[in-house]
């Protein structure tokens, strides 16, 4: 058998990677070009990029703007080895990083957002604003030691503006394609100098999407959107040694619509995006989601060492009704799906970390958190299920109440003066437990009561090699771990039945580094066994399920880099290999799923981009971006496949002095694919991307 074009390209970028790495100390004796530091706060203290060693992506400010990115999604399409899926609603996002996907029935992404301190990681409102960003550091493989249980895949770590005692900001509005319109601003200054600062910053975007709903009476402007964030706060600074801030957020998302349609009866080859464009659906379907988010840090410099408390808390409630079958199918007339929920979590981390910049330097602290999840109505109304001897509604109440304790600390130890050795460690207790009743037809069918505890060692040990000022090389051997849990729709089981074990990972990589006058490049290799991998599936009453699939691995390339050929032009790229296969998944009834490929997780993908600065203030960007062959699960068909496809973006500017006015085209290729699948029993739902879309916008700086 030949084997696929992939993985000749993904051989060769794995020969590549090791080549370099053999010969680099010959390569990096003969630069020419001198050391430009990216400094990172990746490890919890300010450091080279060089000096991390581990996956780390890069986004300023600068090319926020120039590429004119809206949020999260924007962020993993432009990292090497991540995927988004977008299941019919913006206000779920659930991300895929290679190969580990979200854990449908705990609400966790792989990926853990942390801003400033603040730490997001359920799926549901899994967003931020980019507004007042100092840089985005994208972490990539588990960060657990340092940033917790949840972070099995990686980090979105968020840096925003240190304010000044000048006061400055930003604020600017865009309008285009489906009536797109978008407004933000931010500001930042002194209100007492060297003592008391205050920030603003606030986002407001909406469209009336691309998808028209003819059912009589209904919103014509089936996929509508508004999305509203803003956030303050206070920053205090009595003495040089004391500092402390206090930020409140708040972020409203009202999604009309499913971005696609489903098909009673149908596959996978019965969807297309024309189709989409037009749908006659009897119930609206639409979810509210509103956040609200409180932090508390506080800082003491005690010259050697830094003492921080960081206290957060957040909270978020979901509304959400559903259009049965997503279409007019006369066999589902009157078919709806409800999903009502509400979850407050609080955090407590106290940090202790060594200030010094040379010799042994150090980070430990003791983590607390608790979050009570309560969910329901949650359920479905299917009347045309009597037909097949099914009950026409079932309905789920739930609470379930999480408790979180750990300790962790690692260190940095410089054996030599070119290796490095980093040694850490995270110890958690978790406890959940769960209060559910299940309603079949209005009548109480089955209820639990009960809980579980784990607990877990997730170690960490990395070695970082100076081969000169702008190269080094590093390995890591790391432990992810994603929480266990329970079922939420449990029609039927106890608590044992209707929970799920946590997922660990063990992981390796080995990378190398640059970071010169003129270029950054970075490339690793990585390879992990995953146990207990989260799954979920659907019964024949397109009721979802949680479960676990003994053992998976996944293993792959990826590599960034930058090239600034003048001072006017820049090219950049990144490339991501993955291979992350089922190797033991028992799916009962005689089906097994051994060697099938991890859901939502691409082949391979491809950025490519090129921006050019002329000095009276005009400027211009494009990108490239690839991805490869996805597989998506289906309980009635198994594992399906999805095309390759490339879209192309692109932007042009003009800045002068305070001013900046700039055009944008998006998905020039109108490329269409569906973004989520999903299909059980009698259905299947398919969404899709955005079309082609242009606009134009304008941002003042002061």
């Amino acid at each position: 058998m030949k084997p696929k074009p992939y993985t000749i390209i993904r051989i060769c970028a794995v020969a590549f990677a090791f080549n370099a790495l053999r010969t680099l100390p010959a390569i990096a004796e003969t630069t020419l070009f001198q050391s430009a530091e990216v400094v990172v706060t990746a490890n919890k203290l300010e450091e080279d990029i060089k000096d991390v060693p581990q996956s780390i992506t890069v986004i300023d400010e600068t090319l926020i703007e120039e590429k004119g990115m809206k949020g999260v999604g924007d962020i993993i399409t432009n990292t090497p080895g991540m995927n988004l899926e977008t299941y019919g609603s913006p206000a779920r996002v659930q991300v895929n990083i290679r190969g580990l996907n979200t854990s449908v029935f705990t609400n966790n992404n792989p990926v853990v957002i942390y801003v400033d301190g603040l730490p997001y990681s359920n799926s549901n409102g899994f967003d931020i604003s980019l507004v007042n960003i100092e840089r985005i550091e994208v972490l990539r493989g588990p960060q657990g030691t340092l940033y917790g249980k949840d972070a099995i895949g990686g980090v979105i770590n968020v840096v925003t503006k240190e304010p000044t005692n000048e006061w400055s900001g930003k604020a600017g509005a865009e309008y285009g394609c489906f009536n797109h319109r978008e407004f933000k601003f931010n500001t930042n200054g002194a209100l007492k100098n060297d003592v008391l600062y205050f920030g603003l910053n606030g986002q407001y975007r909406a469209d009336d999407g691309w998808q028209t709903n003819s059912f009589p009476g209904n919103e014509k402007d089936a996929d509508k959107l508004e999305d509203g964030r803003w956030s303050t706060y206070l920053l205090f600074k009595p003495t040089k040694e004391f500092s402390a801030k206090f930020t409140y957020s708040k972020d409203y998302i009202d999604a009309y619509g499913q971005n696609g349609y489903g098909i009673i009866g149908g596959s996978f080859s019965d969807f297309n995006a024309d189709d989409a464009e037009d749908v006659i659906t009897e119930f609206e379907t639409r979810e509210e989601l509103k956040v609200n988010s409180q932090a508390l840090q506080l800082a003491y410099d005690f010259g050697d060492f830094t003492v921080t408390s960081v206290t957060t808390r957040r909270y978020q409630e979901l509304e959400g009704i559903y259009d049965g079958e997503g279409g007019n199918d006369p066999i589902a007339v009157d078919a709806y799906q409800f999903d009502n929920s509400e979850n407050e979590a609080w955090t407590q981390e106290l940090t202790l970390k060594s200030n010094i910049s040379d010799g042994l330097r150090y980070v430990a602290g003791i983590y607390l958190d608790m979050s009570e999840f309560k969910r329901g109505p949650y359920g479905q109304d299917f009347p045309f299920l009597s037909v097949f001897g099914f009950a026409e509604r079932g309905n789920s109440v739930s609470e379930t109440d999480e408790e979180t304790a750990a300790i962790f600390g690692q260190i940095i130890y410089p054996v030599t003066g070119r290796l490095d050795v980093t040694l850490g460690g995270r110890y958690q207790c978790i406890k959940k437990d769960i209060d559910l009743e299940f309603f079949e037809d209005y009548v109480l069918d089955n209820t639990i009561d009960g809980g579980k505890e784990w607990s877990e060692f997730l170690p960490r040990v990395a070695l970082n090699y100076t081969l000169n000022d702008n190269w080094s090389t590093y390995f890591s051997y790391s432990k992810g771990y994603m929480p266990g849990g329970f079922n939420f729709y449990a029609d039927e089981g106890d608590l044992d039945d209707n929970a799920f074990e946590p997922q660990i990972s063990t992981n390796y990589e080995i990378g190398l580094k640059a970071q010169t006058g003129k270029m950054t490049l970075g490339a690793a290799f990585f390879y992990m066994d995953i146990k207990d991998i989260h799954i979920f599936k659907a019964n024949e009453s397109f009721q979802f399920l949680a479960d676990n699939a003994d053992k998976a691995h996944s293993m792959g390339v990826e590599l960034e880099a930058a090239y600034r050929l003048t001072d006017a032009f820049q090219l950049d790229a990144s490339v991501g290999f993955v291979e992350a296969e089922y190797d033991d998944y028992d799916a009962g009834g005689g089906v097994k799923y051994d060697g099938e490929r991890i859901q939502q997780t691409p082949e391979y993908t491809l950025n490519l981009g090129a921006a050019y600065y002329h000095p009276n203030g005009f400027y211009s960007r494009a990108d490239v971006n690839m991805t490869g062959e996805t597989a998506f699960f289906s309980s009635n068909e198994g594992f399906v496949r999805r095309d390759a496809y490339t879209t192309v973006d692109a932007r042009i500017g003009y800045m002068q002095d305070r001013w900046e006015v700039y055009a944008y085209g998006k998905n020039l290729s109108d490329e269409r694919y569906i973004t989520g699948y999903r299909a059980g029993g009698p259905l299947a739902v398919a969404s899709f991307n955005d079309p082609r879309a242009f606009g134009i916008g304008a941002r003042y700086s002061f």
